[in-house]
């Protein structure tokens, strides 16, 4: 009886300090970033609380389309730590994409984060792939209104399969949730592990 009781008291014990040993969440509300700070931690670090001002969470614009056009017919405009310094340490970010008659989000991967598409104007074609063994297209056309989710790390894409313009809306659940190009990541590789 009392082997049962050591062995339950030290389970519990056990289990107490392993909730202990892990943060699930932030430790204070709010860590606006510090673009003045050398320090870099992983994130950014936290602005004095006490200067912290309501500019630090807003970003006003996402109405407006990128300037920017890509060679593939996509306008971005992210909105992530570096536009708005108050998502740092909440594990968000967003981006608003214009696609062009036939423009592509060619393939790529966010290695740190799943994205949500919200598609707010237009028709596309979306997909992303599985990992091997079985590497299959998971794909359709999306329609105004509609969402997609495409799993952190996988290659993904859209592309405006509509006849006017499409705008979608992007939450990741990463401040960074990093970007690679399959195409810009396989021009880097030497030839002699390039395809043929």
């Amino acid at each position: 009886m009392a082997n049962n009781i050591i062995i339950l008291m030290c389970l519990i014990f056990t289990l107490f300090c392993s909730g202990l040993a892990v943060e699930v969440g932030p430790l204070q509300d709010f860590c606006v970033a510090d673009s003045t700070s050398m320090v870099m931690p992983n994130g950014l670090m936290c602005k004095n609380p006490m200067q912290v001002e309501a500019n630090d969470f807003y970003y006003g614009g996402l109405n407006i389309p990128s300037n920017k056009t890509t060679p593939t017919g996509i306008n971005m405009t992210l909105v992530d730590v570096d536009q708005l310094p108050g998502l740092n340490t909440l594990g968000i970010s967003m981006a608003r994409i214009d696609y062009a008659l036939n423009g592509i989000n060619p393939p790529h991967i966010h290695p740190r984060a799943t994205e949500m598409l919200v598609l707010i104007e237009g028709s596309l074609h979306v997909g992303f792939v599985t990992s091997n063994p079985q590497s299959r297209l998971i794909s359709r056309v999306i329609h105004t209104g509609d969402v997609f989710v495409f799993p952190a790390g996988l290659i993904h894409f859209q592309r405006n399969v509509g006849n006017r313009l499409a705008i979608a809306i992007l939450s990741l659940n990463s401040q960074n949730p990093g970007l690679i190009n399959i195409r810009d990541a396989e021009e880097t590789l030497p030839e002699s592990v390039k395809f043929k």
